[in-house]
């Protein structure tokens, strides 16, 4: 992949809580100079990533129910909604983990199934969180197909709060559960190019990565 092909996989993210206004709009600027797929950030900041991206090709995403998931569908809902109406075109949501260990399959599904009807109202992609370093890897297949029942658009493997990130052996297992059409998000952990490569070998569609900048640096030109 050269510069341009590994920059449209990149969600340019900033989800730190002390993240300031000043480095959300860097954040921005660095993502429309290397034209990545999105800048990710924090709810509160959508509407400055929206003004300080328009008219650029960059999208806008933002995290719902985050990190942990244990928001109620309810709050996830409400979330979504106002995230779209200040100018997310991109939805990143934490599912319901503790659901998903209790083996209450439907409670899972239902809430993604409830922002995933948001999304489309709203026309934005739905990425579906499963932080699977929680997970055993049976739970990772059912969490992906669960996902992909309610419609989501991506699965994606971490929030990078959790105490890890994306693995390859994750993203793979992902992939083959989901399988080609749906999207495969990996983030957490993704510093380096050579990071970013083994990624996309694995199935990966997306590239979740504070580090894009220097991403896109280490990659070969055209």
């Amino acid at each position: 992949m050269n510069r341009e092909e590994v920059a449209r996989l990149i969600d340019h993210t900033l989800l730190k809580p002390e993240a300031t206004p000043a480095q959300v709009e860097r954040l921005c600027d660095e993502a429309r100079r290397y034209e990545f797929a999105s800048v990710c950030i924090n709810p509160v900041y959508v509407k400055l990533a929206a003004e300080r991206l328009e008219g650029s090709e960059v999208a806008v995403c933002t995290v719902v129910g985050f990190p942990l998931g244990a928001t109620s569908t309810a709050t996830k809902v409400c979330e979504t909604r106002q995230a779209i109406a200040d100018g997310a075109a991109e939805i990143d949501m934490v599912i319901h983990i503790g659901a998903l260990k209790a083996g209450d399959r439907k409670a899972v599904q239902d809430d993604i199934a409830a922002v995933a009807a948001v999304c489309r109202e709203g026309g934005a992609l739905l990425k579906v969180i499963i932080e699977a370093v929680l997970l055993s890897d049976e739970e990772k297949v059912i969490a992906c197909q669960l996902a992909q029942a309610a419609a989501a658009d991506f699965v994606k493997t971490s929030t990078g709060f959790a105490g890890g990130g994306a693995t390859v052996e994750d993203v793979r297992l992902m992939r083959q559960a989901v399988g080609p059409q749906m999207g495969v998000k990996a983030a957490g952990g993704v510093r380096s190019y050579a990071d970013a490569l083994a990624m996309v070998e694995a199935g990966a569609s997306r590239i979740g990565a504070s580090a894009g900048v220097q991403i896109v640096e280490q990659a070969p030109q055209r």
